[in-house]
């Protein structure tokens, strides 16, 4: 989990062991594609892309905001310069600092840390963003609950408890309101650095893009852990783990759509790592591993990478950089086995925590914590170059933002 201030203090918690990793945020980051021109696949493979590519109509769209303090925002947004507007929201959950949305759209699932251990919460999405609470808060059984991801089969709600550095799954009813909790894992270990790394610290939970794995990136013990979900009994059963370089404190990670390949942002070192993907086994190998920030930033000021997307051709590569202050754009090159930093770009106020890119891929969102604000931008879809799209959104103390 990020630090909540310049000097890196993080939550810390326990939870009893028992036996037992944003489907959106790979829906909306990843979603179908393939390998383009600039990694060096056919050319057909990329018109194949192109001309099934979704087109996004001009009316706008929901935008749901995770905030501290201030519950669920919903907005809505223009699909071609993406301006916010305010509608409404759910002010009577406790800090939603990552939402998820399920397969077809029409339920949005939140953290809620309102009590000693997280819980996961379920809305139905109405018109224009609406939200209607559905069934009750169901508890992650960890403290300070940080991240979840709604499994592709649409039948589970995994989350990641940052505090007690374990993970969860819950059965997601037929209605999709959250239901009982079929798993609960507990990570052990530690890493190098005694202010960050003295426990373990679960910070998310994802399914690689074929739905065959579940992942945990966990920055406490420098590990991400590989689990295969069982969709019937709902019980996540370990299969590998794979070890980041000592200190680096993995943070989040997002699949190539198409090539086998991961890439985990790297919270304490400032850095971005190449994880080789076996797509059947599910088990990770460690790569290179590059600087988020252009040579000599990362001596003038501490840098904490957050959230990483990825285009839907897998071509580029973005990453916010808190600290910085930025968006970076990476190159995917060698067939998605290595990374290019191109530039980066002012992130439209302090401290962005969080980035996602509309399903169009033409506009990318951040949710800048401390400076109160979306930063929007359109993308370039050819040399996916961002460039802010009017002034940043003002709003609460972000931790999410997520357009449907």
């Amino acid at each position: 989990m990020p630090p909540q201030s310049p000097q890196p203090v993080e939550h810390t918690g326990r939870a009893t062991a028992t036996s037992g990793l944003a489907r959106r945020s790979l829906l909306g980051a990843l979603g179908a594609g393939v390998l383009g021109a600039a990694s060096g696949v056919h050319a057909s493979a990329a018109r194949a892309l192109t001309s099934s590519a979704r087109p996004e109509a001009a009316d706008p769209r929901p935008v749901f905001l995770g905030t501290y303090g201030n519950g669920i925002i919903s907005c809505t947004y223009d699909t071609t310069t993406g301006a916010l507007t305010r509608r409404g929201g759910f002010p009577a959950v406790t800090d939603p600092s990552f939402l998820a949305v399920s397969p077809d759209g029409k339920v949005l699932y939140s953290l809620d840390n309102g009590g000693r251990q997280g819980a996961v919460r379920a809305f139905a999405i109405g018109t224009g963003g609406a939200l209607t609470p559905l069934g009750r808060a169901q508890s992650t059984g960890g403290a300070n609950v940080t991240h979840l991801s709604v499994h592709p089969t649409g039948r589970y709600l995994l989350s990641a408890n940052y505090g007690a550095g374990s993970v969860a799954a819950h059965r997601i009813n037929g209605d999709g309101s959250v239901g009982t909790r079929t798993a609960l894992v507990q990570h052990t270990g530690s890493g190098p650095d005694p202010g960050r790394q003295e426990g373990p610290h679960a910070h998310q939970i994802i399914t690689d893009p074929l739905g065959r794995h579940v992942f945990a990136v966990d920055l406490g013990t420098d590990k991400v852990y590989t689990y295969r979900l069982d969709t019937a009994s709902g019980t996540l059963q370990p299969v590998s783990e794979a070890r980041s370089v000592a200190g680096a404190g993995p943070r989040h990670m997002v699949f190539h759509p198409t090539a086998p390949y991961a890439y985990v942002a790297n919270e304490l070192n400032s850095t971005i790592t190449v994880y080789g993907h076996h797509q059947t086994t599910g088990v990770l190998t460690r790569g290179e591993s590059r600087p988020t920030v252009p040579g000599g930033h990362a001596a003038a000021v501490r840098n904490y990478p957050a959230e990483v997307a990825i285009s839907a051709d897998g071509r580029f590569l973005y990453l916010s950089n808190r600290g910085h202050e930025s968006i970076a754009r990476f190159a995917v090159t060698e067939d998605g086995s290595s990374l290019r930093l191109v530039d980066t770009v002012p992130s439209g106020g302090s401290w962005p925590r969080h980035i996602s890119l509309a399903p169009s891929g033409t506009l990318l969102f951040a949710a800048n914590q401390y400076g109160r604000t979306v930063g929007v931008f359109t993308v370039n879809r050819e040399t996916g170059a961002l460039t802010a799209s009017g002034p940043p959104f003002a709003t609460s103390s972000l931790g999410c933002a997520l357009p449907v």
